[in-house]
């Protein structure tokens, strides 16, 4: 049997802190699965509002913001390239985009729509709606450029983790306990043999 006496004080000592740590860790990510969910819900909801806000121009405007209609005037087209992408019917293919310098300042990354092939159109610029993406970027719609419509931004796609990442600490700090508990017991059975 082990006794209290006879665990090594300081190995005690930096396995309980470390596993104190993990259990904070997990009931953090617990309070963090909260708050997302609560995001996601006012994500949901920006979607059914109509209003048009203004292109964000700092991470706290684009929490605010993402999920909105949106228009920006794209004064001048820095980039064009293609990456995967899904259009409105779920075909997968290649999203257009386009890197805008805005007539007003700053820079947006639009998604100008959908093609088969990842060679897209020219495209000069010009002004589009749509919707703030995380990215953040702007996909169009309705697309530019004589493209196909992108699926959708859907806030439901964001991934919230926090309550498996909780569950992990917590698990940590179990394995932490068992795998301690084991050693010390070895090295207590080891010393009683050596007794004996």
């Amino acid at each position: 049997m082990i006794y209290l006496k006879r665990l090594p004080p300081i190995p005690t000592i930096i396995v309980l802190a470390a596993v104190l740590i993990m259990i904070a860790l997990g009931f953090w990510q617990l309070g963090r699965a909260d708050e997302k969910a609560e995001l996601l819900q006012r994500y949901a909801a920006a979607e059914e509002k109509s209003a048009i806000v203004r292109w964000p121009s700092n991470d706290e405007e684009l929490t605010e913001r993402l999920y909105r209609m949106t228009t920006i005037d794209c004064a001048k087209v820095t980039e064009l390239t293609a990456v995967a992408g899904t259009n409105e019917k779920g075909t997968k293919g290649w999203a257009q985009i386009a890197q805008c310098v805005l007539a007003e300042g700053g820079e947006a990354r639009v998604v100008l729509g959908w093609t088969r092939e990842p060679q897209g159109p020219i495209w000069n610029g010009g002004e589009v709606t749509g919707i703030v993406a995380p990215g953040p970027r702007l996909v169009a719609m309705p697309p530019r450029a004589g493209l196909l419509p992108l699926e959708r931004p859907d806030p439901s796609d964001l991934p919230n983790n926090h309550i498996a990442y909780a569950w992990q600490w917590f698990l940590f700090a179990l394995t932490a306990l068992v795998i301690y508990g084991l050693a010390v017991r070895k090295r207590v059975m080891g010393e009683e043999r050596g007794e004996g």
